[in-house]
């Protein structure tokens, strides 16, 4: 633990991770969109970390799941302990060029590792890189994401695709809450020794996925 980036040592303890949207009520009434605010939670429902995503009106508004942001994660003490960055990039499933990447820092200013998409032809995958952008871990999604009253799951796989390791799930949270309050919930299900700068990267692929393929549906944020 004494090598841990400062404000992970709590993720050392957890397997399952909870991130919650919470409800902006100008957003929930009159449609537009605001920045992101979120909470991270352990399996008991407490509160480890809060995140706020940071862009400008013009993203959020013209480039909606395709914007570019910064989402920085604090403690419960305010301090800023992992930030996620995310460039403008293409999300097009017919050309394998200038896909999605995401960077995530801990403690900020230090890469922890990376979020990068694979091009395939009918699944959403990704992989795992740590700092030194070596592949670690695999994320493959359903054919469907649309969910359908049912939890949504993005399988995270060993480098060999064939070993189910965890998940990351959207959780179905009712048809009218997720239509009249445009909130979301997530759960991250990871080995409790991965990591812990893994698990960063874990956070930050998920918020990735909701962006992906969630942004404009009535199942997502």
């Amino acid at each position: 633990t004494q090598n841990l980036p400062p404000g992970l040592e709590y993720l050392n303890q957890l397997d399952q991770i909870i991130i919650h949207q919470q409800v902006e009520l100008l957003e929930a009434i009159l449609g537009r969109e605001t920045s992101s605010k979120y909470e991270i939670k352990n399996h008991l429902g407490q509160r480890v970390y809060f995140a706020v995503e940071e862009n400008g009106c013009f993203d959020r508004k013209l480039c909606s799941p395709l914007r570019s942001f910064t989402i920085r994660i604090a403690d419960n003490s305010g301090r800023e302990v992992i930030r996620v960055i995310r460039p403008l990039r293409c999300n097009s499933c017919c050309f394998p060029c200038f896909l999605q990447e995401l960077e995530v820092q801990s403690p900020p200013g230090t890469i922890a590792g990376y979020v990068v998409q694979n091009w395939d032809p009918f699944l959403p995958k990704f992989t795992i890189q740590n700092q030194s952008k070596e592949d670690v871990l695999k994320i493959i999604g359903p054919y469907a994401t649309c969910g359908c009253f049912d939890d949504v799951d993005f399988e995270v796989k060993a480098l060999n695709e064939m070993t189910t390791i965890g998940k990351i799930s959207k959780y179905w949270s009712g048809f009218v809450n997720n239509v009249f309050t445009n909130t979301a919930n997530f759960g991250i299900q990871v080995p409790v020794d991965l990591d812990v700068r893994i698990k960063a990267v874990m956070i930050g692929a998920c918020f990735l996925i909701d962006l992906m393929f969630f942004e404009n549906s009535l199942d997502g944020l």
